[in-house]
């Protein structure tokens, strides 16, 4: 039994926080909407099954949307009992292998919630997998009354599951509830909101920025924005993993560290396993939590969403994961950087015109 005596608890440890996401899902009495990128076939995803299917037979209305390419084999026959009790499961934009495999195929859900009753939302990095258990994640537990405004953004992309066309202005807009601003991409080069949303914040820094992200590939305008904010004397420090579980990015992003810490942006990387958290604090008090990646990717090609706000209980426990994971880190080496092997260069090279693909 996992304790939660706290109205916003934040956990990094996934073991811990599914533990605790099944037996909120074992107390629902009205419904459990679950929205995710994935589901594994594994110890995790059958757990989660098993405890979703016995609510849908004790008559609680429960729905499922998962990404279509991210569902893998945990699609319509792994859900087979959950649909026989009356759950609804939902596969998010089939890919469609056409002339647009490239385009509307790439456009994939990233987005994480889970909500149940009007009372408890929760939101962050992970998926519901069980090849994740050793990394380092950010998922936000809400007693609040917030949940009922996420219920009607989860509809909206339930009832879109299978279109390819919408008001991307109205998918986008700013939500405010219970003192927290929810800002929402959808696949769009031109309305980046939560990119934006994060360079105002950087923007508005006095003392300190600390960020953690697995990938990390920021545009020309979040970059800028980092070396400004380093310029006037604000303290800027990302954390990333030393080996992500995507080769191709860490890679890649070797090519921005360099010049950006010349510029005055501190690096350091997570040693134990992978960082997969997704989280922004800036001046120990505003943050920024949810679905979303520094980089190109998710600016413009996935549905995200990001909780962003300034309560004290949610940036006190953030401030202590990220030093708790700084404990855990070692410093970029910039000698070390400049003394990279020649063949390390030409890959980041040959991978800079698909950065914004990876």
């Amino acid at each position: 039994m996992t304790k939660i005596k706290k109205p916003y608890q934040l956990f990094s440890e996934p073991l811990r926080y599914y533990n605790a996401m099944v037996e909120d899902i074992e107390l629902a009495e009205d419904y459990i909407y679950l929205e995710t990128f994935r589901v594994g076939n594994d110890v995790i995803g059958k757990k989660f099954n098993r405890a979703l299917t016995i609510k849908a037979q004790q008559g609680v209305k429960v729905k499922i949307l998962i990404d279509y390419w991210g569902a893998g084999s945990a699609d319509h026959d792994f859900f087979k009992e959950f649909i026989g009790a009356g759950g609804e499961l939902r596969l998010f934009e089939k890919i469609r292998y056409n002339t647009d495999i490239f385009t509307k195929g790439h456009r994939r859900n990233h987005r994480k919630l889970l909500l149940i009753d009007d009372k408890i939302s929760w939101i962050g990095s992970s998926n519901i997998t069980g090849y994740n258990l050793n990394w380092r994640e950010s998922m936000l537990r809400m007693k609040s009354n917030i949940t009922p405004v996420f219920v009607k953004l989860f509809m909206e992309d339930y009832r879109m599951y299978n279109k390819y066309k919408f008001n991307i202005a109205y998918k986008t807009r700013l939500v405010k509830a219970d003192g927290f601003e929810i800002v929402r991409d959808v696949p769009s080069i031109t309305f980046k909101r939560i990119n934006q949303k994060l360079i105002t914040m950087i923007k508005g820094a006095e003392k300190r920025i600390l960020i953690e992200t697995p990938y990390f590939l920021p545009g020309f305008s979040l970059r800028k924005a980092m070396i400004d904010a380093a310029k006037k004397g604000v303290e800027v420090v990302v954390i990333i993993p030393k080996r992500s579980d995507v080769n191709l990015i860490d890679i890649l992003r070797n090519k921005y560290l360099g010049p950006l810490y010349q510029k005055g942006v501190k690096f350091n990387f997570y040693e134990p396993n992978n960082l997969h958290a997704k989280l922004m604090l800036v001046d120990d008090y505003t943050f920024a939590l949810g679905s979303s990646n520094f980089d190109y990717r998710s600016f413009r090609y996935m549905y995200e969403i990001m909780l962003f706000g300034s309560n004290k209980e949610i940036a006190s426990q953030m401030k202590i994961h990220i030093y708790k994971t700084l404990q855990n880190s070692s410093l970029f080496n910039y000698s070390k950087w400049t003394k990279r092997p020649l063949i390390n260069r030409f890959f980041e090279w040959i991978l800079l015109p698909f950065r914004h693909l990876l």
